[in-house]
């Protein structure tokens, strides 16, 4: 979890920002000492650590059961006694310790403790020395013999629990009963007791918890463990019912009164921690103030006060701590990592509301504290959304996303195609001001300013960004290399007949599966996130990327997941809100629920059709063929979608036919293969001279006519050249730089090799062999559009009619007349 301060500067605030981050490997030596944890250790002394065990039980429930969980686990699990002694474990010396402090020590604390109760109430000395004496031994006797017998019977804890519960219990009320007021004492002191037994029966801890606590406060600690069970409904419930019970029984034995008296007894012991905390605020409201006031006073000054703030030590409060919000965020914004560890504790206890509070004026004065492009772009890898979801988290989620769309902004290498993302960003920021103005959320109020002021920030650099070019004369890039052209993205150029080609294979009535077949960088996956542009509106493309979380997925559930979830990201993009699909739906039947949310997918897309674009299939083919995912439960899948749901159709894209993956041919009949290829001539000339709207290089025809012939218009390579071929012009004297002649492109070409080394290194390490890399070698060196018999080729290389098919394949070679040659000379190049 982060955590966001603000101090007056924007640099401090992410210096600050990034410390509070890195704290976490600072934590266990910076914090005091058992703070903010439920899991401290107990006071070595043996009084104290006793005094301690008992306001662990009373206040902090879950300090105890770690504590026992430490100790041993066989305390948690509740084993019989006999077991403990056949596995050894009597001689665990925190265990006798754990003994010792509940039958003897607490029984003699309570029994001194009511010692000075009777002094002070002017009992004779002698009389109170023999009620302590009494009652200690009394108590120490039965509670031992009694926890003996019912640990065996029914485990350790439940021995511990019920032999404390009646040796302190019973020695304080024999006390008091042989010393002063025998029969009133004997019935409340008999009546807790009665009620300390039928709650430690309610669990292993809660019976542990019960028998130790009840030394000193009776009653109290029964209903705490009740409560921290099954909650305060179930606490007043129980002794409701536990008090009709044995009053009606004693009422038959001894009579009305006593048996009211009795049944009242009861109740109040088991209920007692739904209104303890009750009176008890008031008081605790008072302690808190001072400890907010002495805080200020210290400026947070480590060890911080707020350790003692009781939301850290009594977990039973339900009601609100006024103001804890506010002495929280004090401290995280003058002791980071206490105030870290702090947020964190409370985000999972009843005052979890401070901690949302506190989060949401941290995130407020962070989001607000970004004063340029460059904070704003890494605001998303600070923002919470996920580990303390609050009524801002949808505000925080806009925030986020925004954010890292300025990154991706930002990460373009031109100045061109930053100011087009940023464009999209500003938009996005304009829509998000009009729903800030119309909603009625009450945290929209906090953040409009902030989001204002995004715009503004983004919108001025935009501005800053065309003034910058303009001053340089410097030629914006629109170049795309390497990653595929965005729905967004202006560039993205022709393919209007491989776009009518799917259209009328769509209509087919006879729902043919297809292939969109390519050789890397041909433009693939730039034509699935744009075929939303080449279809008619009633078509919904719904991109998904094999590569990414779909095939990653470890079960069948977490890849129906993220292909639901893509399916909505991509359907939102066109317009199309679908129906959400969680995760834990699919974990116990996932084919079953996901075609259930299919169902819903089609009631979403109405009259319309949504045409399943899966990117890179071969990625998936290996997922299957690793045992991830089933082949007749996946394939089976895409084979209902095809022949059971009209309204979905599939299209497949990879750069392997479907006849290379057997299994798919199997399940998908009839795939109709659509081959994408060179970019058309006129194409791939607007891709060179108009590339988008109001671009400032101009270029000699000699100049594009080289271009055309060194990359016989492949998409890639085309921008590739003419990415280098601006570079090459920026760098030139502003009065020749918005021409390009054919020297500049000639200049160009060592730097285009180099800069495709990724795409020239695909070709020679993964798409052909040894064999294969030998005969373009041999080819190549033979010169520029040089054609090699295949005579010549077959006595250089025999038994190489396979590898010359695959080349055929790859689009790497050509057949000329008898001979072959390269189809791309740029390609020819790079194997020279």
């Amino acid at each position: 979890m982060t955590y966001f301060v603000i101090p007056r500067r924007n640099d401090e605030a992410i210096a600050m920002t990034q410390s509070i981050r890195s704290a976490k490997t600072l934590t266990s030596p910076q914090l005091p000492p058992n703070a903010y944890t439920d899991a401290p250790q107990q006071h070595p002394n043996l009084i104290l650590g006793s005094l301690q065990l008992l306001f662990w039980l009373v206040f902090h429930p879950s300090a105890w059961r770690n504590h026992l969980q430490r100790i041993d686990p066989i305390l948690y699990n509740n084993s019989s006694l006999i077991i403990l002694l056949r596995q050894g474990r009597w001689r665990n010396l925190a265990l006798w310790r754990l003994f010792i402090q509940g039958f003897f020590i607490l029984p003699i604390l309570a029994n001194l403790l009511l010692g000075l109760v009777l002094w002070a109430l002017g009992e004779p000395i002698a009389n109170i020395a023999f009620c302590v004496a009494f009652g200690v031994a009394f108590g120490v006797a039965f509670g031992v013999a009694f926890g003996v017998a019912f640990g065996v019977a029914f485990g350790v804890a439940f021995g511990v629990a019920f032999g404390v519960a009646l040796g302190v219990v019973f020695g304080v009320a024999f006390g008091v009963a042989f010393g002063v007021v025998v029969s009133v004492a004997f019935r409340v002191a008999f009546g807790m007791v009665v009620s300390v037994a039928f709650n430690v029966e309610l669990g292993v801890e809660l019976g542990v918890a019960v028998g130790v606590a009840v030394g000193v406060t009776v009653g109290v600690a029964v209903g705490m463990v009740v409560s921290v069970a099954s909650g305060m409904a179930s606490d007043v419930a129980f002794g409701v019912v536990v008090s009709v019970a044995f009053g009606v029984a004693v009422g038959v034995a001894v009579g009305v009164p006593v048996s009211v008296a009795f049944g009242v007894t009861i109740g109040v012991g088991i209920t007692i921690n739904s209104w303890r905390p009750v009176l008890s605020f008031p008081f605790f409201i008072v302690w808190n103030y001072l400890l907010n006031r002495l805080e200020k006073g210290r400026n947070a000054k480590s060890p911080c006060l707020l350790r003692y703030h009781s939301a850290f030590w009594d977990e039973l409060q339900r009601l609100h701590l006024p103001h804890l919000d506010e002495h929280l965020l004090f401290v995280i914004e003058n002791n980071p990592v206490e105030g870290k560890a702090a947020l964190e504790y409370l985000s999972t206890s009843p005052q979890r509301w401070a901690a949302q509070a506190a989060q949401i004026k941290l995130d407020a004065r962070s989001l607000q504290g970004y004063a340029d492009v460059e904070a704003i772009r890494k605001a998303h890898r600070s923002l919470v959304t996920s580990e303390l979801e609050s009524e801002i988290s949808p505000l925080l989620r806009i925030f986020s996303r925004i954010s890292e769309d300025v990154d991706a902004a930002l990460n373009q290498a031109s100045a061109y195609n930053q100011r087009l993302l940023l464009r999209d960003v500003a938009d996005e920021l304009n829509l998000q001001l009009q729903n800030f103005v119309r909603s009625s959320d009450k945290y929209t109020v906090r953040f409009y300013p902030i989001i204002k002021s995004w715009r503004e920030i983004v919108t001025n650099y935009i501005d800053e960004l065309a003034k910058i070019t303009e001053l340089r004369q410097e030629i914006d890039s629109p170049y795309i290399m390497g990653n595929p052209i965005a729905l967004e993205q202006e560039i993205f150029t022709g393919r209007d007949d491989i776009g009518l080609r799917i259209e009328q294979l769509l209509r087919d009535r006879r729902r043919p599966p297809l292939l969109l077949y390519g050789q890397r960088r041909m433009g693939k996956t730039s034509l699935l996130n744009n075929i939303g542009k080449l279809l008619p509106n009633s078509i919904i493309p719904m991109f998904i990327d094999l590569q990414g979380a779909p095939s990653s997925a470890s079960d069948h559930a977490g890849f129906l997941y993220n292909l639901a979830r893509e399916m909505e990201k991509s359907a939102k993009k066109q317009g199309v809100t679908l129906p959400s699909l969680a995760r834990e739906v699919l974990q116990s039947d996932p084919f079953t629920y996901f075609y259930e949310w299919l169902d819903k997918v089609e009631q979403a897309l109405e009259q319309n059709t949504a045409l399943l674009a899966l990117d890179e299939f071969e990625v998936l083919d290996n997922a299957i063929a690793k045992g991830r995912f089933d082949e007749q439960d996946v394939l089976g899948m895409l084979r209902h979608l095809i022949q059971h749901r009209p309204r979905f159709k599939i299209l497949l894209a990879g750069s392997h036919t479907i006849e290379e993956y057997q299994r798919w041919a199997s399940y998908l009949i009839n795939v109709q293969v659509v081959h994408i290829s060179y970019l058309k001539e006129a194409e791939a000339r607007q891709l060179i001279e108009r590339p988008v709207k109001d671009f400032t290089l101009r270029y000699e025809p000699n100049a594009v006519e080289r271009v055309l012939q060194l990359t016989r218009c492949h998409p890639f390579l085309v921008q590739q050249l003419c990415a280098e071929i601006i570079v090459l012009k920026n760098e030139q004297d502003p009065s020749i730089r918005r021409l390009a002649t054919l020297a500049d492109v000639e200049a160009a070409i060592p730097e285009a090799l180099q800069g495709g080394g990724f795409f020239f290194g695909d070709i020679q390490n993964n798409q052909v062999d040894a064999t294969g890399q030998a005969i373009l070698r041999f080819i190549a060196v033979q010169g520029e559009g040089a054609i090699v018999s295949r005579q010549t080729l077959l006595q250089q290389f025999p038994d190489a009619n396979i590898t010359f098919s695959l080349l055929l394949q790859r689009e790497l070679i050509e057949e000329v007349d008898d001979g072959y040659g390269f189809q791309v000379e740029l390609i020819r190049r790079w194997f020279v």
